[in-house]
């Protein structure tokens, strides 16, 4: 499955507000780059899963929330590769599992939930001695085979500025490394104190032509309001683009906040990225139904 590149689509979002401001948006669709919506997570996954195979490990380990499109993405491809797979979710087992969640654990996956205080010290455990021998991949998939491959995604460059959420910031650094030098690349945090994500960029970047904007996260990961699934919807409808609400809402949301606030100069040219992880507006829309919400 990781044998070619996967086809990718490039629209262009037409609005009067874009065309008095003299701003062109164009989205490159990775959430149409394979029939399963693996989105950019085909990218980062490629080169670990590859590298796994070789190193003759039947077991995939690795880390994620329980909305995580990498958890979702991680099941799907062990199951498709005829790989063990195991995941360490961040937050208690509360007795039942979200569609994300239940979608891994039907994939195969076998799902281990720890305390967050456990998870936050990840990094500092021996998981190959509790679970046996495993590859691990870091949470989100990010690390230099990733962001390696990630450098690949790029599909037309004739923009001036680039637009990508940010969960891990993976997908933004090997997206840096390929921009010309009078490109720009503008990073969507889709956390609440995601300040440090530019530390975590940093390790894989050595140019500035890039930064990282902290103020749409909506109160955090996998948190959004009604204003946020109004814009959505509404997205939607006008464009005909579906939006997943962990990250490229609250990204395109931030883009056109931007554009009407006069941030963006006239005659620029923006590409963003949609990197998928549609899988999750189920599990959102269950999480809003007592608020009467819905994700159209």
């Amino acid at each position: 499955m990781f044998s070619k590149h996967p086809k990718q689509n490039i629209s262009e979002i037409f609005d009067p507000n874009l065309s008095s401001k003299k701003i062109r948006l164009l989205v490159q669709h990775e959430n149409l780059n394979n029939p399963n919506n693996l989105g950019n997570k085909w990218w980062k996954l490629r080169h670990n899963f590859k590298q796994a195979i070789n190193q003759n490990e039947s077991t995939i380990l690795t880390f994620g929330g329980a909305f995580s499109n990498h958890i979702a993405a991680t099941a799907y491809t062990c199951k498709i590769l005829g790989l063990k797979s195991i995941g360490i979710i961040r937050g208690e087992y509360n007795g039942s599992y979200n569609p994300t969640l239940l979608k891994a654990k039907n994939d195969g996956m076998q799902l281990k939930f720890v305390d967050r205080e456990t998870y936050r010290n990840k990094s500092n455990i021996d998981w190959k001695s509790v679970y046996g021998s495993s590859y691990i991949i870091p949470e989100g998939g990010t690390n230099e085979l990733a962001v390696k491959s990630c450098q690949e995604m790029l599909s037309y460059i004739d923009f001036d500025i680039l637009c990508v959420p940010v969960g891990t910031g993976g997908t933004l650094s090997g997206l840096i490394r390929s921009l010309r030098p009078s490109q720009f690349a503008l990073g969507f945090s889709a956390l609440k104190g995601g300040t440090f994500l530019t530390t975590e960029v940093k390790k894989y970047v050595k140019t500035s032509n890039w930064s990282i904007k902290d103020d749409y996260h909506f109160g955090g990961y996998a948190k959004l309001n009604r204003e946020l699934v109004t814009f959505m919807n509404q997205f939607k409808s006008n464009f005909l683009i579906q939006l997943d609400p962990i990250y490229t809402a609250k990204m395109f949301y931030g883009i056109f906040d931007m554009i009407n606030n006069d941030m963006f100069i006239s005659n620029t040219t923006i590409l963003a990225i949609h990197t998928g992880g549609l899988q999750g507006i189920i599990g959102m829309n269950h999480k809003l139904k007592h608020k009467e919400w819905q994700i159209d």
